[in-house]
């Protein structure tokens, strides 16, 4: 981690997700890398340095919550908080009854992120 920041990885599909979320996080005081599908997360170099995974729910190829179980199934313990364009109770009920942070719904507003964010690294 540079200068001691955690690292947090943002898996999306939507380029403007990727474009948008590394300042932001990154003006909260985290390292950013950022990925456009789980298969090329899970082949970086920085999936053992990431500290928290913000996921996309519906991806091309590996879905957010199929890489989320293959991370559980693999005992790789990142927290991960999802984000999705879709508004489902039920889904986000059930990815965090399956171990998920949060769940948040696009677009969801800057307080929202840094709060999971923090929730996610265990800083609250």
């Amino acid at each position: 981690m540079a200068d001691g920041r955690p690292l947090i990885s943002v898996v999306d599909d939507d380029e403007s997700v990727r474009e948008s979320l590394p300042d932001l996080l990154r003006s909260f005081g985290y390292d950013v890398e950022t990925f456009c599908s789980a298969e090329e997360f899970l082949r970086s170099p920085h999936l053992g340095r990431t500290r928290c995974l913000l996921l996309d729910i519906a991806m091309p190829g590996m879905s957010g919550p199929e890489l989320f179980q293959s991370l559980t199934a693999t005992k790789k313990h990142i927290p991960v908080v999802f984000i999705t364009g879709v508004e489902d109770e039920t889904v986000r009920s059930r990815l965090i009854l399956q171990g998920a942070t949060d769940c948040l719904f696009k677009p969801f507003g800057e307080e929202a992120l840094q709060e999971a964010v923090k929730a996610a690294l265990g800083l609250t």
